[in-house]
Formats: C-alpha cells, sequence, structure tokens
C-alpha cells in the first residue's frame, strides 16, 4: 500500500460516510462519520474471523502512517487552521485566547503526563515519563471543526463564542508541535540514555526556535509574492499556498527544526497580513475557502481513521483499562488548565457566567491527536499511547459531542456558575 493508496481509501469512505450522514443520519459530523467507521472496522475484524486469508488488519498493521500523516495530513491541517485565525476578529478576546492556547496546552500537558505515568506505575505497564507527556500534550488538542459547528447550532455571547472558536483553532497547533518536540527530547535524550537539562533545552531551542524563525520567513515570504498577484488568479494563488507548506514542511525537515511550527506560523502570518487594508490584494477569498474546504475534509479523514484504528490497536484489556482512566484524567486536566488561567485573568477583565464549564466540556477530541499517536513510529510506547487516544477520542466524540448541547442550553437559561 503506497501513500495514496490510504488517502485514497480515506477520501472514498469519508464521501460515503458524509453522503450517508447528511441524508439518512443527520447527526453532527464528527459523531455520525465516528460511529460508522467505527461499524466498518468492526465488520472487517468480524470478516477477517471468518475469513483469515482476508484479513485486512494484517495489512494495515504493516504500514507506516508516520510518511501520509506527517508528510501530509498534520502540516496541512495546522497551516489551514492557522490560516483561518483572524486575530482582528477576536478584538479583545485576543489575550485570553492566547492565555488559554499556550498556557493552557502547558498545564494540560503537565497535568495529564503526572497523573498518567502514575497510573502506569499502578498499572505495571511501563511508559517513560517523557512518554506520557508526549500523550498529555497530543489528547490536550482540541477538533476547531467540531467545536466550531457545534456552537453555530446556539446562541451564545459573541465574547464566549470568540473565546472558544480561537481557542480551539490555536490550541491544536500548540498541542501538536508540542508533542512531536516532546518526540524529538524523548528519542535524542532518553533512547541515548543521558537525559540532562542542557540537552532538552537545546532541542526545544533548535525545533522551537529554528521553527519560529523559519516559520516567520516563509510566511512573511509567501505573503509578499501574493501581494504581487491578482485575485482573480485564485489557482496561482492557492498553487502558492499549497507549495508554501510542502517546502516550508520540507526545509524544516531537512534542518531538523519543527514543520509543524513552520505551517502554524506560515499560515498565522498570510492569513492576517492578508486581511490587513495595505494587503487587500495579498490573498484572495477563494484562497481562504479552499483552505477551509482542506481543514474540513482532512477533519472527516481523520474521524474516519479513528474507526480504523480499531485495525492496528493492540487488543489488551489493560491498555483498554488505562484508556478508560485516562479519560477522567484528560477531563480534569482540561478543567485544570482553564479554571487556573481565567481564574487569574479574572482579577482584571469579566469572563459570562459558566464560561468555565462550557470551554471544559466544548474540548472535543478529534483526529488531530489519533494522527500524531499513529506517527510514532519506532516510539518505545506507541502501542499504549495510540489505545488510550483511541479510547479517549471516541468517548470524547460521542459522549462529550451527545451531551456537549445540553450544556450549551444550560449556559442559554442561565443556570451555569460565574466563571469571574
Amino acid at each position: 500500500m503506497t501513500v495514496l493508496d490510504i488517502i485514497a481509501i480515506l477520501i472514498f469512505f469519508s464521501g460515503l460516510f458524509i453522503f450517508i450522514n447528511t441524508f439518512y443520519l443527520k447527526l453532527p459530523s464528527s459523531i455520525g462519520l465516528t460511529i460508522m467507521a467505527l461499524s466498518l472496522s468492526l465488520l472487517v475484524l468480524i470478516f477477517g474471523l471468518l475469513f483469515p486469508q482476508f484479513h485486512l488488519a494484517e495489512h494495515v498493521k504493516q504500514y507506516d502512517f508516520e510518511e501520509v500523516l506527517c508528510q501530509f495530513v498534520l502540516s496541512f491541517m495546522l497551516f489551514a487552521g492557522a490560516l483561518n485565525i483572524d486575530f482582528k476578529k477576536l478584538g479583545n478576546q485576543l489575550i485570553p485566547v492566547l492565555v488559554l492556547s499556550f498556557f493552557g496546552v502547558l498545564i494540560s500537558t503537565l497535568a495529564i503526563g503526572t497523573l498518567v505515568y502514575f497510573l502506569m506505575d499502578l498499572m505495571n505497564i511501563d511508559l517513560h515519563y517523557i512518554g506520557c507527556l508526549v500523550f498529555g500534550a497530543l489528547i490536550s488538542s482540541t477538533d476547531p471543526v467540531a467545536v466550531t459547528k457545534t456552537i453555530r447550532n446556539h446562541r451564545l455571547s459573541t465574547e464566549l463564542e470568540n473565546k472558544i472558536s480561537g481557542e480551539a483553532l490555536l490550541n491544536g497547533g500548540v498541542a501538536i508541535v508540542l508533542a512531536l518536540v516532546l518526540v524529538n527530547v524523548y528519542k535524542e535524550e532518553v533512547v541515548m540514555g543521558s537525559v540532562s537539562i542542557g540537552g532538552v533545552s537545546w532541542i526545544f531551542l533548535r525545533d522551537l526556535g529554528g521553527g519560529l524563525l523559519l516559520g516567520i520567513f516563509f510566511g512573511w515570504i509567501g505573503y509578499k509574492v501574493l501581494k504581487y498577484i491578482d485575485n482573480d488568479d485564485a489557482q496561482v494563488e492557492v498553487l502558492i499556498t499549497l507549495a508554501l507548506v510542502m517546502v516550508g514542511s520540507f526545509v524544516a525537515d531537512f534542518l531538523s527544526v519543527s514543520s509543524m511550527l513552520v505551517a502554524v506560523l506560515s499560515g498565522l502570518i498570510v492569513g492576517n497580513l492578508g486581511r490587513e487594508k495595505d494587503g487587500e490584494s495579498a490573498v484572495g477569498t477563494y484562497v481562504y475557502k479552499f483552505w477551509q474546504l482542506m481543514e474540513e475534509s482532512l477533519a472527516a479523514m481523520l474521524f474516519v481513521l479513528i474507526g480504523f484504528e480499531m485495525l492496528v490497536i493492540p487488543l489488551r484489556l489493560n491498555y483498554f483499562a488505562a484508556g478508560f482512566f485516562a479519560i477522567n484524567i484528560v477531563l480534569f486536566a482540561r478543567w485544570l488548565s482553564v479554571f487556573i488561567p481565567i481564574r487569574l485573568m479574572s482579577m482584571n477583565r469579566s469572563f459570562d457566567g459558566g464560561t468555565i464549564s462550557v470551554l471544559s466540556w466544548g474540548a472535543l477530541r478529534g483526529g488531530l491527536p489519533v494522527a500524531v499517536s499513529l506517527s510514532l513510529f519506532d516510539f518505545k510506547g506507541q502501542e499504549i499511547i495510540v489505545t488510550m487516544t483511541y479510547v479517549v477520542v471516541v468517548c470524547s466524540v460521542l459522549y462529550q459531542g451527545l451531551t456537549l448541547g445540553k450544556v450549551m442550553r444550560l449556559y442559554q437559561n442561565g443556570h451555569l456558575e460565574k466563571a469571574g
């Protein structure tokens, strides 16, 4: 199976499931796609047991997902999400969004990583502390597409809606970048058997510092090139942004810096400078529409991948038990990562009642954590991380996704506590 084969299969089932969900099931897209993908995977497993010679799961397990996920899906999704973040639209909610996105992810990562480390010790499962932090970072990523579509169906205050949508868009990029930097820390320090503060600091400085500089460079170059192209030439502008992501990812990998950070920063710079008055001709409307479509399409593919993940995860009872314990840890860490920053910021700014509850319960996990967990090629502890990610994401999509509407209605009716 080649990269194109995997992409073709995911696109086919994404389109088929979206059609069935839109015209027949009529569920929220993330929930409908997950249910159908899980059902298909279950049928494939049953068919494989009845006819072992046609067991598709064995072929899927042999495929290295790192190639298609890291080189295609993650960079494109992070660029698309960053491109659609409009700092001006956030207005006075920009500071809370940035604080929740950066410091919230750090708090969540540390809380999840530490608690999961003790959980692994109690369950006699071997997973290094940095591996637990990797899980904490990747599972802290929320799904902006699912969250944004959900809040549009409820009449929230403009301030709270901007907080939720802005934080969801930026949160994913921060969490995924942190997770992959921690993966590099593990591979270069733990595997070599010499974990040191200096070595860890150098990896963070190299990955994040180098990614920051390279992302700013490519973002600025992309903006300048797009500025000289007429918006009527939409196909040229789209091709330039595609080349920007792919070349940026290639150069970042070559220089051993964070390609995901390059994608995020390039998207932020091109997207926001392109909206300035003196840069009206820099980025045409069709470019934003194309990348919004790209983000939603890739998100649909990743929800299908969640179902297919059943074919590759090890069916070990203790791993699944750890996943169910991890659900409560993740929910607690999310609440903590929202509660602490908002309580501190509420000293000099006001927040709508119920902000903490809505932000905490509205953090739906999506395909990005699944993609990162499957891309951890040759990473000790990948199987337990993949299994826990699978359990947490599926429960988040089905349980939180189906009950989020009730939380929104409680907020609308004023039954939720005041947050500040």
